[in-house]
């Protein structure tokens, strides 16, 4: 292998088993990350319910999709007493936790006193609480037995509590107000059950015996026991893995689609020479080992280099989900060698098995006709790769037809398969495709620039199945990264134009903490009316779609319905209420159609609970309001806090400012900047995964570039030959900057064809073509940055291969 390409294969190689490694790093810590055992450190063991939801496949029983719960899914305190008579167990701690608003709108946490038997607080003075209005606290600020607190929880108005104890020890007493175990159950909205149940106990303390004193919940022991105690960790960690897998997955297929055009072009280079081996009367067997152990001597080196630079490459990317809160605090990052060794025999096979598909064509040849064989690039594509890249063709516009026939949900998931299957299409019939751009952009360059434009085009035309390894990565580069970033900015845009266009508010009370107190509901009902004021409720349910478990972002209404518009296709909003015995449910255009009003459809609330509700709506804008509706009460039924919503709608212009006032940390805004808000939120979430998509992307472009540079090296030959037939330096280089330039056309205009395909998809099927949000100034500065650095790959070893003194002979 030559050294130039050896460097660049290298260069391609180190890259893609850094850029693979990373996601394996965040794989790992999924993986292996666990909540951490703040308070449950001294626990042998803690019984919860399950956090997570599965249904069986429909065509295979035996397969099921997990999907995690977002809300706590709690524990009946009764239970306890079953626990306590397992041997061993020597106390069971019903843990409940609920949010604490102070007159001064500082939020902290309120828990049972029973808890404080799994910290190290104790009482300093006064005792206990244990009427319904007491509390005990530290004594910052100078607090004193007998005081009075002014203190918001549960979801009513604040209220005067007497504090009956001071304690001290452990950073617990100084952020958490302790409540009398039964009275916090009251407050924390579900009287009878807890958030779990922790069992402390000796060495002789048997998890098998305490599975069978609480049959159908969770007994969790060792690291376990963290993720019952910060359940967000565990629900980030299923998310977590369906992300690596999905983003690595895609990176594999990035790499060897470049690596086997790199291996590609390096076997094309050296054909006169394995041909000559093939003539001497080697084996089709041993040219191909000589091709694979000399790639090996590139790929191993580069490619541990490569996983070993992936460990801070993937540190760099937890850190930054980490800051924009898409993963939860507790959930750690964990570093191993399994990320690096993965990276390494993902890098190594990709590199052997390129090289063996590389090494067909020499192998095939007689050793007869060896080496006139190898004088003549073939100008026909082959069979096998003809039939391939028309399924592949085909495979892709299906998966667009699908697309916009079903919409929604289907819509979505089709938009990775859409844009692989389009650009491998491409990556096999590339040189149809450079004829094709020769043919259009020939003329063009001709009539400005006769010889170098003729010399251009003719030598493109020649070598359309050499070029075609250029273009593709070329095409990859501009599809994947524009589809992508687009898509996120469309899906953005969406959130902001249905949420600005619904809200028909005047006001919105939104509230710093764990959200709007239940009270103030009530609160501006009497000051503005009962039918102007709407309470809303987010959570996430759980719902099959097509076949599979989706977590759908949901809001449970009550009050006046006239201050949304969701934009109803079908049914009516009116019917949204939960009628005693039965529950109804609005569905969006992405996981519903106007066919299902009237019928029933099955849902996991937020803590697991499974409802079957009548569908009496569809609506389209399901970007701005989530793809479910739900009554107020339902939701609030079962979700970890029910004592706040997450906003009001207020309609008119009613003086708040008492309301205000009353309840500390709440405030008001207009329906405009809430929706801004909504769209700075999506924004954030969305952000990993355009992360992951410029990693993706610029590994592309240094394969892009890798490419164009190694082509431009392998064509010494070529050039010095133009040179001694009497074309001038100036001309040469004239006539590589203009196949470089027909080229990279070629590739962005294929590329710019596979993006606009992937977004009027999915503008059209899901968003709404009129929510699609493409940044001129973006595509500029990308197809910009794209055709100077393909011209600097280009021209800056052709310079070196033609000195300007004398003819160059050839070597």
């Amino acid at each position: 292998m030559r050294r130039g390409i050896a460097a660049g294969v290298a260069a391609a190689l180190l890259c893609a088993a850094a850029l693979t490694g990373a996601f394996g790093v965040l794989l790992e810590s999924a993986l292996r990350a666990h909540g951490a055992t703040d308070r449950y450190g001294s626990a042998v063991a803690v019984v919860a319910a399950s956090q997570r939801v599965e249904a069986a496949r429909s065509g295979n029983p035996d397969q099921s999709d997990p999907r995690p719960l977002v809300e706590r899914a709690r524990v009946p305190a009764a239970v306890a007493d079953r626990v306590r008579a397992v041997p061993g167990v020597t106390k069971v701690v019903a843990d409940v936790s609920l949010p604490v608003v102070t007159a001064d709108g500082v939020v902290r946490t309120g828990r049972g006193w029973d808890a404080t038997a799994l910290t190290s607080v104790e009482l300093r003075a006064g005792r206990a609480p244990s009427a319904e209005h007491e509390v005990a606290v530290d004594s910052a600020g100078g607090r004193a037995v007998g005081d009075t607190l002014r203190l918001q929880v549960g979801g009513g108005a604040p209220e005067p509590y007497r504090v009956s104890g001071l304690v001290a020890g452990g950073s617990a007493a100084g952020r958490d107000v302790w409540f009398g175990q039964r009275t916090a159950q009251a407050l924390a909205g579900r009287p009878g059950r807890a958030d779990a149940l922790v069992v402390l106990g000796t060495k002789e303390t048997s998890a098998r015996s305490l599975e069978a004193a609480a049959p159908g919940l969770v007994v969790a022991t060792g690291a376990d026991r963290g993720d019952v105690e910060h359940p967000e960790v565990a629900a980030a960690r299923l998310d977590l893995i369906g992300v690596c897998a999905s983003i690595g997955g895609v990176a594999l297929l990035v790499v060897l689609l470049i690596v086997t055009g790199l291996l590609d072009m390096s076997v094309r280079d050296r054909t006169r020479e394995l041909a000559v081996l093939r003539a001497i009367g080697a084996t089709p067997r041993q040219v191909r080992r000589v091709i694979v152990r000399e790639t090996l001597k590139v790929a191993v080196p580069a490619s541990l280099l490569g996983g070993l630079l992936s460990l801070q490459l993937g540190t760099l990317l937890h850190r930054f989900m980490a800051g924009q809160g898409v993963l939860p605090p507790g959930l750690g990052l964990a570093l191993g060698p399994i990320p690096v060794l993965g990276a390494l025999a993902l890098a190594v096979l990709t590199a052997v098995g390129s090289a063996w598909l590389a090494a067909r064509r020499v192998c095939a040849i007689q050793p007869a006709k060896a080496v006139s064989e190898s004088s003549v690039e073939p100008t026909r594509l082959p069979r096998w790769r003809m039939v391939t890249g028309l399924v592949f063709l085909a495979v892709g516009l299906g998966s667009a037809t699908t697309a916009f026939a079903l919409g929604g949900q289907v819509a979505a998931a089709a938009m990775g398969g859409l844009v692989l299957s389009l650009i491998w299409a491409a990556a096999l019939l590339g040189p149809w495709i450079v004829r094709a751009g020769v043919a259009v952009l020939g003329p063009v360059m001709r009539l400005p620039f006769p010889v170098p434009g003729r010399l251009a085009t003719d030598t493109a035309t020649a070598s359309a199945v050499r070029l075609a390894s250029v273009v593709t990565p070329i095409a990859l580069a501009l599809s994947f990264g524009a589809s992508q970033l687009f898509v996120q900015t469309t899906a953005v845009n969406a959130t902001r134009t249905q949420a600005a266009a619904g809200l028909r508010a005047d006001h919105v009370l939104v509230a710093n903490g764990p959200g709007v107190p239940r009270a103030a509901y009530q609160a501006v009902r009497e000051t503005v009316g009962p039918g102007a004021v709407t309470a809303v409720k987010r959570t996430t349910v759980v719902m099959k779609v097509t076949d599979q478990l989706q977590s759908l972002p949901t809001q449970g209404l009550k009050g006046a319905l006239s201050n949304i518009d969701p934009g109803v296709k079908a049914g009516s909003l009116k019917g949204l209420k939960g009628l005693r015995g039965t529950n109804t449910v609005a569905l969006s255009t992405n996981v519903g159609s106007a066919d299902e009003v009237g019928s029933t459809v099955s849902l996991w609330l937020g803590d697991g609970t499974l409802i079957h509700p009548r569908v009496v709506a569809v609506y389209d804008r399901g970007q701005g309001f989530g793809d479910v509706l739900l009554p107020h009460d339902v939701v609030a039924a079962h979700v970890t806090d029910p004592g706040h919503d997450d906003y009001l709608l207020v309609k008119g212009e009613a003086d708040l400012r008492p309301v205000l006032d009353r309840f500390p940390g709440t405030h008001a805004t207009s329906a405009g900047q809430y929706s801004a808000a909504l769209t700075e939120q999506a924004r954030r979430q969305g952000l990993p995964g355009l992360f992951a998509v410029a990693a993706i992307s610029l590994f592309t472009l240094i394969g892009v570039l890798t490419t164009l540079a190694v082509a431009t090296a392998s064509r010494r030959r070529e050039l010095v030959l133009l040179r001694l037939i009497g074309a001038t330096r100036g001309q040469v280089l004239a006539m590589l900057r203009l196949e470089t330039c027909l080229v990279l056309g070629t590739g962005a205009a294929v590329g710019s064809l596979v993006a606009a395909a992937t977004l009027l998809t999915f503008g059209g099927a899901v968003t709404g073509l009129s929510a699609l949000s493409v940044s001129p100034t973006v595509c500029a500065a990308v197809l910009g940055t794209v055709f100077l650095s393909g011209m600097a790959a280009v021209m800056l070893p052709a310079r070196r291969l033609l000195p300007r003194r004398r003819p160059p002979r050839i070597a």
